[in-house]
């Protein structure tokens, strides 16, 4: 729905973004029906959304970089939570929801065409940073510092505050250097610089010498690069399939210089323009589209999966929330787990059971699934119920899920046969339920309760569950305890039937492919350990699901890639934790469009190839992978509140097979966040590249305290581009910290 303004004219996107640089006065609703009146605009960097409490007081606030989505909304205010639900025609009040752990923000205007402005610019803000070229990125950037120092908002910076602003970008450059530069771009003489000029002075100022050096050595003309000499760099040193045409694109898309574009050449401008842009990426954004083949069996894809997705922070007294369904759908996670227990009137709750976590009702989380299941993609969506619940309210369970999910559900006429699992491709938009199943005709039967929070080491979960034993004495023990299974919620089960795990033998003879059973995280090591090639065997068949050890009650992450390598496809992540293993599982499900299913290697799915991940490694696989660290570029702070400059260093990791892992790491550079250079080379023998991941992070070496994280980035091996790369930086969560970046050279070559 388009806003409207003033004279009832519809506002393209455009122009509500700058009705939003005018104060605006909202209410902020939070829980307890508690209101706050605020006067909320955009600045003129178009990223930072201030508010004050008074109008004399305006503080950053909302970044648009970390916004997720925002949407015309209908609130309600509850004791303990704000409940929203998206609107349906007009509204006063909209919602925002962060990409991180910032609570969602719920605003009423004062009319609905107020919302619908803030809310078509912000979707317009949004929108127009997804196709942005590497040149579009820079002045974006630049232009946000700019208006951020133009205190006086006259839309110039004099020397002080140009210098101020470069000290706040890191860049290390006397005064006195930046005066003389300051003047030579003073176009007028006027003491201070508009955005252009300042634009310029920051490129002269960021001069890298490492750029220069590569271009003088690959361009054949003086100051100036060939189309001949772009198409030797690109087939020799890029090792990608280059034609004149594609030469003639990366010119026209990034040469500056008009005589030198006509020439069909590029300047050193242009040069550096093309290595720091996606072309020029060591990840190959032609993954970022879907690539590979959805028909085969679910069982050769790894699948994005979450693990107590309902939980926001840790596993014993965090709160439970739709909210984790939601993010961890919109991250791209295709398996979501709901842990079912009866709820006060006849409504089942989910909740982390024997623990403090909060509740929310299983009704409402299904809502959510319902809206959001096939945002982010369009293939299968599993929901893994961990059942708790009376016959009774397992049929309500079975009811909203009818109702709400229709259509969507799985039904046996999608999967016909048992003893073959359909593909991702066949079950497009559908919901897979995940639970224990009826034999045939039985309407009301007893199943084993396997109960995951039943394993959490906490000593005080671990007193509530033994006197929760003892006030029940007939009940019997939690390998052996039985609960009754509705044939309503049986019926719903199909291609995903929960199976307790004896053995791969017991497996291979009495199992059927839509079996499917959850190991714990310290069993499935000891499996991956002493009988990884019948692992691989089983989940070339079979969908496994590895779940995290009792004891990460502060909700952290296991390996994926040790599970990984034994070609299990469900390794069930705290979507909620940013740390290393989350890098990797993100940086996984970074290729195929970001689908949440990628196709396993060859030697994990091919019944004709039996290899043994944990052992030796037949030769003919063997890749040596070199990377060669030459630089970093514009590093963060070491934390938002620092005004110290880092001293970074990079460490560079390999997560594969248990062979192939391996790390190595710079020397550390005192005080040179803005630009390090140290041209060092590591050599990773591998085993198996086909299931290598590899992980770069920067830190801030710091003896004293432990070194903070600057920077990271993930990706598998099999979306790497060779050559001459720069690596963007992502913040622990995995948002974007441009311009922050590494510069390397990748090779990888038969030993």
């Amino acid at each position: 729905m388009a806003a409207v303004g003033q004279q009832g004219v519809a506002m393209d996107g455009e122009a509500c973004v700058q009705a939003m640089m005018n104060e605006t006065v909202m209410t902020k609703l939070r829980a307890g029906k508690k209101k706050f009146k605020r006067y909320y605009r955009l600045q003129k960097d178009r990223e930072t959304i201030v508010y004050s409490p008074t109008r004399h007081s305006a503080v950053p606030e909302y970044d648009v970089s970390n916004i997720l989505e925002v949407f015309l909304s209908t609130l309600t205010s509850r004791s303990s939570r704000v409940d929203r639900e998206k609107a349906v025609g007009l509204s006063n009040c909209f919602s925002i929801s962060y990409k991180d752990q910032t609570p969602t923000l719920d605003l009423i205007c004062d009319s609905p065409e107020t919302a619908q402005t803030w809310v078509r610019g912000i979707q317009h803000l949004i929108l127009s940073r997804t196709g942005e070229t590497i040149v579009n990125k820079k002045e974006r950037w630049i232009a946000e510092f700019f208006h951020s120092a133009d205190k006086n908002q006259n839309e110039r910076l004099d020397l002080k505050e140009a210098t101020g602003l470069l000290k706040r970008m890191n860049v290390p450059i006397s005064s006195s250097h930046i005066k003389e530069r300051f003047q030579e771009v003073d176009r007028n003489s006027n003491g201070d610089l508009d955005l252009e000029e300042f634009g310029q002075l920051y490129r002269q100022l960021t001069f890298r010498q490492e750029v220069q050096d590569l271009f003088n050595r690959v361009a054949s003309a003086q100051g100036t690069m060939t189309m001949q000499d772009l198409h030797k760099f690109l087939t020799q040193e890029q090792k990608v399939q280059a034609d004149a045409e594609t030469c003639r694109r990366i010119i026209n898309t990034y040469e500056q210089i008009s005589d030198v574009k006509a020439s069909d050449s590029l300047s050193l401008q242009g040069f550096t323009l093309y290595l720091e842009s996606k072309d020029g990426d060591i990840y190959n954004h032609a993954h970022d589209q879907e690539y590979q083949d959805m028909s085969q069996p679910l069982s050769h894809y790894f699948i994005a999966s979450s693990h107590n997705t309902y939980l926001l922070e840790d596993q014993l007294r965090g709160p439970s929330s739709k909210e984790g369904y939601i993010r961890a759908l919109q991250k791209g996670s295709r398996f979501l787990e709901l842990d079912c227990w009866d709820g006060e009137g006849g409504e089942p709750v989910i909740y982390h059971g024997h623990t403090l976590t909060s509740k929310v009702l299983f009704r409402e989380v299904i809502e959510a699934i319902n809206d959001y299941a096939f945002k982010a993609s369009p293939y299968p969506v599993f929901l893994s119920l961990e059942n708790h619940c009376s016959v009774e309210q397992q049929r309500t369970m079975s009811a909203h899920m009818r109702r709400i999910l229709g259509s969507q559900l799985c039904t046996d006429s999608n999967t016909p046969d048992p003893n073959l699992l359909p593909s991702p491709n066949s079950l497009r938009g559908k919901i897979i339920i995940k639970n224990k199943k009826l034999p045939p005709d039985v309407l009301e039967d007893e199943v084993s309760d396997e109960d995951e929070a039943a394993e959490i080491e906490d000593p005080e979960v671990q007193a509530r569950m033994q006197a929760e034993k003892e006030k029940r004495r007939k009940e019997l023990e939690k390998k052996k305890k039985k609960i009754k299974l509705a044939k309503e919620l049986s019926d719903l089960v199909n291609v995903s039937q929960a199976k307790h795990f004896h053995s791969f033998q017991h497996s291979q003879e009495k199992d059927s492919a839509c079996h499917m059973s959850s190991i714990t995280e310290s069993k499935a090591l000891d499996l991956v350990k002493h009988q990884a090639a019948d692992f691989i065997t089983h989940t070339k068949r079979q969908l496994v699901k590895i779940y995290p050890a009792g004891s990460r009650v502060d909700s952290s992450n296991m390996d994926p890639h040790l599970f990984w390598a034994a070609g299990c496809q469900i390794v069930a992540m705290n979507y909620q934790t940013p740390c290393d293993q989350m890098d990797l599982n993100l940086g996984r499900f970074r290729q195929n469009g970001g689908c949440g299913y990628v196709l396993k290697p060859d030697v994990l799915r091919k019944d004709y190839l039996k290899i043994d991940t944990s052992g030796k490694i037949p030769a003919k696989y063997r890749k040596n992978l070199t990377v060669r660290v030459i630089s970093s570029f514009q590093l963060p702070s070491p934390s938002e509140k620092s005004t110290s400059c880092a001293d970074p260093y990079v460490k560079v990791q390999v997560c594969g097979i248990p062979a192939d892992c391996a790390e190595k790491r710079t020397e550390w550079r005192k005080n040179s966040a803005f630009h390090s250079v140290w041209n060092t080379a590591m050599t990773f023998p591998l085993a198996l590249p086909e299931l290598a991941m590899l992980r770069f992070e920067v830190k801030d070496h710091d003896s004293m305290t432990g070194s903070d994280m600057l920077g990271q980035f993930a990706l598998p091996l099999d979306s790497v581009q060779q050559g001459y790369r720069h690596i963007h930086l992502l913040d622990k969560r995995g948002a974007d910290i441009s311009p922050a970046a590494l510069f390397v050279y990748i090779s990888l070559q038969a030993p």
